[in-house]
């Protein structure tokens, strides 16, 4: 009897040791959002861009140089971003924009319970849809876009996964039209090319660039405003081609632009910041600092000629 209970304890400790070890990505502390905020937020003195989103890439669109990188190659969920993806899939169908689509209980979000002021009922041309989708992130408007979609939601879906192969987009899967499904993963890498995708879209150039819309919804009289979720695109001084946010617990909070900075056109790749602020807050560092240094350049180019 003595030697089975021993015989079963080396067993025991053998299974569990042979178990792979599994890593749980749990959402920082606050304590450890606070010191996320507070760390690396400033351009040293030596000229060093830091931000405190945990995965950054800044490529100039014309010429492909990466003037900063930060953990790009890190497959993450990208939340709404991926409204971009359903975007051009959308656009790439090209179906009658004019098609009335109902807002129906299918859109309703059982994942993450997120609000709209679409209330089921609603209907809206496909071109509205598509602009509150991308101008407000409304999960309602993107998930009716793809349900509304020739082989409906399912072909929807594999519709993105073939625009993401197309694209090169290697390290990318898409679950979902929303982004509400956290394996929407993808790469800074690889979300510089959907950027880049997405901006040959004048559609989709001036929706998200379109600071807010307006749209008569079921229930209200009055047409209800949609704001665009990226504070930026408010600001003058500030001239963006292309923008759209995201954030569910899983990816943080995420940004992705087309700017104009000292001349150049940027793609900027934010993901993975955890303040509330933090996205905003390192896309005007970049700023400041991209503009710096090319003062810095055309200076010591001047001097150089002279």
């Amino acid at each position: 009897m003595r030697e089975r209970i021993r015989l079963f304890f080396i067993l025991s400790i053998t299974f569990f040791l042979a178990l792979p070890a599994i890593t749980v990505q749990a959402k920082p502390s606050k304590a450890e959002i606070a010191r996320i905020s507070r760390a690396d937020t400033k351009t040293n003195k030596d000229g060093l861009l830091r931000v405190a989103s945990s995965n950054a890439l800044i490529v100039n669109q014309n010429t492909g140089e990466v003037l900063f990188a930060k953990d790009t190659d890190a497959l993450t969920s990208i939340a709404s971003v991926t409204k971009l993806m359903t975007a051009m899939v959308t656009l790439d169908a090209n179906l009658s924009m004019d098609e009335e689509i109902a807002i129906t209980n299918e859109d309703v979000d059982t994942v993450k319970n997120s609000s709209s002021k679409l209330p089921v009922g609603t209907v809206l041309p496909r071109s509205e849809l598509l602009k509150i989708a991308l101008i407000a992130s409304d999960n309602r408007a993107a998930s009716a876009l793809g349900r509304n979609y020739p082989t409906g939601k399912a072909g929807f879906v594999n519709a993105m996964n073939i625009k993401a192969l197309q694209l090169d987009m290697t390290r990318s899967e898409f679950a979902d039209p929303t982004g509400l499904n956290n394996h929407n993963m993808s790469t800074a890498e690889d979300l510089v090319k959907m950027v880049k995708a997405a901006y040959q879209y004048p559609e989709i150039r001036e929706i998200t660039t379109t600071a807010s819309y307006e749209a008569y919804v079921k229930g209200h009289r009055a047409p209800v405003n949609f704001n665009n979720t990226n504070g930026l695109i408010r600001k003058s001084d500030w001239i963006i081609g292309l923008s759209k946010t995201g954030f569910i617990q899983e990816a943080g909070r995420c940004l992705v632009m087309q700017a104009m900075i000292s001349g150049q056109p940027m793609i900027i790749v934010l993901l993975k910041s955890y303040g509330s602020a933090t996205r905003t807050a390192d896309a005007n560092r970049i700023r400041k600092w991209i503009e710096k240094t090319s003062s810095i350049s055309r200076l010591n180019q001047s001097k150089q000629d002279s």
